[in-house]
């Protein structure tokens, strides 16, 4: 019987999807759950899985190729995994005499044999049996336990590699490769461009004293960790709550517009940008604004984790009032962030920096990080933004102003 395999159901903010990787070959066994196919969509990776046990039959969409919501990609042949079997059995039979000695699974192997592979943990069933009948021997398992010393010890396994990587080219090479662009790459590059051309878009900038927000910090960590079961304290939870305390008192930073209209939200949605092998992604802490320090950093955590597993859905993905990105993790002094739309503004972090300050008339070094606020000038005037990131800056210089809603 053949079980059709079908993309996911897009939700109506997706129109369609790519094939991205077969992970199965027609003919091959499949079970139940085993990944078999990745869609990828202008926001995520969609895994398909096998829907039952059997062999992997022919494949209608391959891989590049654009499909629709529940369309069909290929089939299962069901139980064909059972059918495939006695073909990958050992060539030679084992004797009526020896199967009588061994189970069903069990191969056939000599007492000496099993005592040893059990000594030095050899799965027996991974042994080649060079005696009568396919019969493990003491020798067998003796020559596979020597080749497990002096094999080397495994390495690490390493992440897969990104869709259409950057080729390493060696020095002095003058050859070319062309690799098509991942959906999500086509997508944040087509956003960004929408954005400059729809846009009245400014950045400012100002400077936050991160000497109180870090003496926190390193006083609490510890502390905050072991209550919080391994959440760490980190400083993007600081700017998330900085920021949505600032949107509260500057509501058209946190609204958007909708053609003639100007969409005020009563919730702070904030958009955390994490980069991963695909590209950046922009998750979701929703109703940011009733989260303690530890749920947002928890929720960071989640979402980085699974950003680089590839595990993030369309709805994590999708919506967000306000963004925060953090250049300053690949050492970036200052930059000058895109808005994301139809978002009206977007926070930019940078680099922390020991840096000599003048303060009451002495210089003194402090850590110092510099602030951008790129804004749609169509929404929120100068005078508005650039308040809103003093409240920020303010907010962080003096932590306690969180607890105390001054």
């Amino acid at each position: 019987m053949a079980i059709e395999i079908k993309a996911p159901s897009f939700p109506e903010s997706v129109a369609d999807g790519t094939v991205a990787t077969w992970h199965k070959k027609p003919g091959e066994a499949v079970k139940r759950d085993d990944l078999i196919v990745d869609i990828e969509t202008d926001k995520v990776v969609l895994e398909v899985l096998a829907e039952a046990d059997g062999v992997l039959g022919a494949i209608v969409a391959e891989e590049g190729a654009t499909v629709l919501s529940n369309q069909v990609l290929g089939s299962i042949e069901e139980g064909g995994a059972a059918a495939a079997a006695p073909a990958a059995a050992a060539p030679a039979a084992a004797p009526a005499a020896a199967a009588a000695d061994a189970g069903e699974d069990d191969p056939v192997a000599a007492p000496a044999a099993r005592k040893i592979a059990e000594e030095n943990g050899i799965n027996i069933a991974s042994v080649a049996g060079t005696g009568k009948g396919g019969r493990v021997t003491k020798e067998d398992v003796v020559a596979a336990v020597a080749a497990k010393k002096a094999a080397p010890a495994a390495a690490p396994a390493k992440p897969a590699a990104p869709a259409a990587a950057a080729p390493v080219f060696a020095a002095g090479d003058r050859v070319e490769k062309r690799v098509p662009m991942t959906r999500v790459r086509a997508t944040v590059a087509k956003r960004l461009v929408e954005a400059q051309s729809n846009m009245a878009m400014l950045t400012t900038f100002n400077e936050v004293d991160m000497t109180e927000v870090m003496a926190l910090r390193s006083k609490y960590k510890d502390l905050f960790e072991k209550s919080h079961n391994g959440v760490r304290l980190g400083f993007m939870s600081f700017f998330v709550k900085a920021a949505t305390e600032a949107l509260k008192r500057f509501p058209a930073v946190n609204a958007s517009i909708d053609g003639s209209d100007i969409v005020y939200h009563g919730y702070a949605d904030i958009g955390v940008a994490v980069s991963s092998d695909r590209g950046l992604v922009v998750p979701v802490l929703r109703n940011a604004e009733l989260m303690s320090l530890a749920e947002i950093e928890g929720g960071i955590a989640t979402f980085g984790k699974k950003a680089r597993d590839g595990k993030l859905s369309i709805e994590e993905m999708t919506g967000g009032t306000f963004t925060i990105t953090n250049g300053g993790t690949f050492g970036s002094m200052m930059s000058t962030p895109i808005v994301n739309p139809p978002q009206a503004a977007i926070l930019g972090m940078h680099n922390i920096i020991q840096r000599p300050m003048a303060i009451n008339g002495q210089v003194v070094i402090r850590p110092m990080m510099y602030l951008a606020l790129s804004y749609d000038h169509r929404l929120i005037d100068g005078k508005e933004a650039v308040t809103f990131l003093v409240t920020i800056k303010n907010l962080l210089e003096d932590p306690a102003r969180l607890l105390l809603d001054i």
